[in-house]
């Protein structure tokens, strides 16, 4: 006898799910995900866990999730679109009462149930607590999945070891929406901080799997994550990041980290974010030069990023504050991280004595374009074209790159030209000793916090 998953039986719904059991096509639905002993939040056939909605419906189906609380990871492998919506079944701005439906760890704490793709599939073992991902069968159209309205909170997941990865959303080789959503808490013990561990989204895809991910992440608030906030990774990625808003843990000898990072050949666009609060404190002993190395926190990382010259990687009308490097394009040899346009974004920073702080912006790669952006209170120069790192081909970097008319108030220099390739016109200034300086350093005696280039930290493999 066939038993209805349902907590309203209907008779329709029924024939649905009878349909797909026997594998037989169905027609996408609209169902309802009500949290035991509660009053269903829309006239819909009603499921008691998010999880079991998903594995039961059709895909293209939507599946609406009450206020509440869900003790559950939840895996998506077909083409779906969940939404959080208010106690009067609505969202946005009809929506009225409660409406805070919220994904929280299992009772037992998180699982492991995928493996990072760099490597895979002996990449690192991941527990996320939302995972987007394509059948390996269906690699070359990639699933589409839309989540909004709904909140994904990583307390008590149960994880004490740098051996599992926590993530919060992972859309893996697949495409679709992040929009409205908090993460939050997707921490280790502070004991295991410094493991690089805890992305609050990630979305993956690329080397070599077959797989490719084109993912909007939009007006959504992270907060508290170990490692990153937003991370878009792999050469098959391209990311469009809007409108969110991006918190780090602030001043903390535990761990650099960074609000938003696209990395390892990902490619997109990132714009109209705020990111605040990512400052590393480096032991004693470090060095810029030696062992043990210094390190620095970034707002927003282009590391060995994938902009070409017909698809520019755009950074724009960002608000970065109370970050050592703010936003920081960077090689480290094995690929690029060319072809940046960094425009109209607002920078500062918050110096402190025993804290290495890097310059606002700082183009350490190839045919960058700082536009138009505004930098109050750098350590080092408001902008860096940068040729301290060295490209693909062993050459410097920093070469066919420009800054043009940027505003600099307080800083060593309002631009450091550190290529001869580069240029450096319509630069404004105010409390600036240099204009513009040629080199990788600060003049001389103008600035007395700028301690040498610490290493970013990208969250790697």
């Amino acid at each position: 006898m066939f038993h209805s998953p349902y907590r309203r039986p209907l008779s329709v719904l029924g024939a649905v799910v009878f349909s797909l059991i026997n594998g037989q096509g169905a027609s996408a639905v609209s169902v309802v995900v009500t949290p035991p002993n509660t009053t269903e939040c829309k006239s819909l056939a009603s499921y008691p866990t998010i999880s079991l909605a998903v594995s039961s419906v059709p895909a293209g189906s939507t599946i609406f999730i009450c206020p509440g609380t869900y003790a559950e990871q939840v895996v998506i492998t077909k083409k779906l679109t969940l939404i959080g919506v208010a106690s009067n079944g609505l969202a946005g701005a009809t929506a009225s009462g409660a409406n805070n439906p919220v994904v929280v760890a299992p009772s037992g704490g998180v699982v492991v149930n995928t493996n990072d793709l760099f490597g895979f599939p002996n990449g690192q073992p991941t527990a996320a607590q939302i995972l987007v991902q394509t059948p390996s069968n269906q690699l070359p159209t990639p699933i589409v999945v839309s989540i909004s309205g709904i909140t994904v909170d990583g307390s008590n997941n149960g994880l004490n070891s740098c051996n599992t990865d926590l993530v919060g959303i992972y859309y893996q080789n697949a495409s679709g929406t992040v929009n409205h959503v908090t993460t939050r808490f997707q921490e280790l013990p502070p004991g295991d901080f410094g493991c690089q561990d805890g992305l609050a989204i990630y979305v993956q895809s690329g080397y070599g799997t077959g797989g490719a991910a084109t993912v909007t992440i939009a007006g959504s608030s992270v907060h508290d994550y170990d490692k990153n906030g937003i991370t878009a990774d792999g050469s098959g990625t391209i990311a469009t990041i809007t409108g969110n808003y991006v918190v780090g843990i602030g001043t903390t000898p535990l761990i650099a980290q960074n609000g938003i990072q696209l990395s390892f050949g990902a490619s997109g666009k990132i714009t109209s974010n705020t990111v605040t609060d990512d400052v590393y404190v480096n032991p004693a002993n470090c060095s810029t030069t030696g062992n043990p190395p210094c390190f620095s926190a970034t707002g927003i990382l282009l590391f060995d990023s994938g902009g070409t010259s017909s698809s520019h990687v755009s950074v724009s009308t960002n608000t970065v504050s109370n970050t050592q490097g703010a936003i920081v394009a960077f090689t480290d040899g094995s690929e690029t991280a060319d072809w940046n346009d960094v425009s109209s974004n607002k920078i500062t920073t918050s110096p402190a004595a025993g804290i290495f702080l890097l310059d606002g912006i700082d183009l350490c790669s190839d045919n960058n374009r700082a536009m138009s952006n505004t930098v109050f209170n750098s350590s080092g120069a408001g902008v860096h074209l940068d040729s301290s790192c060295k490209e693909p081909d062993s050459s410097a970097s920093g070469a066919n790159s420009s800054a043009t008319n940027n505003t600099v108030n307080e800083a060593c220099a309002g631009v450091l030209q550190g290529n001869s390739g580069g240029t450096a016109t319509g630069t404004i200034t105010y409390n600036v000793v240099q204009t513009t300086a040629l080199g990788d350093a600060c003049p001389a005696g103008t600035s007395a916090s700028f301690r040498g280039k610490a290493r970013v930290q990208p969250r790697s493999h």
